[in-house]
């Protein structure tokens, strides 16, 4: 009897050694051969779910933002202003080992999002999702009370945003045994700045 794929869950572990082989080696040393060698699989398996790195890539990036959001909602659930929008960005921040392999696919995502306008299209709606989300917390924290900063919403949204993937690049780029970056103290500071 011919065994039965569950093809999810195979492009699940397609991702997942992508993402070990590029916080190993980098995104130009991972091969279509080198990911399967890590997933388990012979170098054809490959082929029927992606048949190139750019389409496991663009597979990995929307994976990682999908898993964000999944987290974002989780610990945001029964919050609004202030303390939805901390929540929020803290599960953005790459304050760990998991988020920092995140920043690493989502890196070169962007890379290749600077020439290729289906990629560019895809990140633009994922930030155009996070930036309503943040400028419906922060409208929360003003009928709240919470916010007074005179800046309107969306270019603190924005603002914020640029903080959060910057701190992408920071963790991505910090050397192994890297001084903690404050990244939760910067937040703490800068939504602190939002009250005055």
């Amino acid at each position: 009897m011919p065994k039965i794929v569950d093809h999810d869950e195979r492009r699940l572990e397609l991702v997942g050694a992508t993402w070990r082989i590029i916080a190993r080696l980098g995104i130009e040393s991972a091969t279509m051969r080198e990911i399967a060698t890590e997933a388990g699989f012979a170098n054809g398996a490959l082929k029927p779910y992606f048949p190139t790195k750019d389409t496991l890539l663009t597979f990995a990036f929307s994976h990682v933002f999908n898993r964000t959001n999944d987290r974002i909602a989780e610990v945001t659930a029964g919050k609004s202003g202030i303390a939805a929008l901390r929540a929020f960005c803290l599960e953005v921040l790459p304050l760990d080992e998991e988020r920092v392999s995140e920043a690493r696919i989502v890196i070169p995502f962007w890379q290749k999002a600077i020439n290729d306008p289906e990629k560019a299209a895809i990140h633009q709606e994922s930030m155009e999702q996070w930036q309503a989300a943040i400028v419906r917390h922060l409208a929360e924290a003003r009928k709240n009370g919470d916010v007074s900063a005179s800046a309107d919403d969306r270019v603190i949204a924005g603002h914020l945003l640029n903080m959060l993937l910057g701190a992408q690049i920071a963790a991505a780029l910090a050397a192994e045994g890297q001084p903690d970056l404050r990244l939760t103290d910067q937040l703490q500071s800068f939504l602190d700045l939002l009250a005055k």
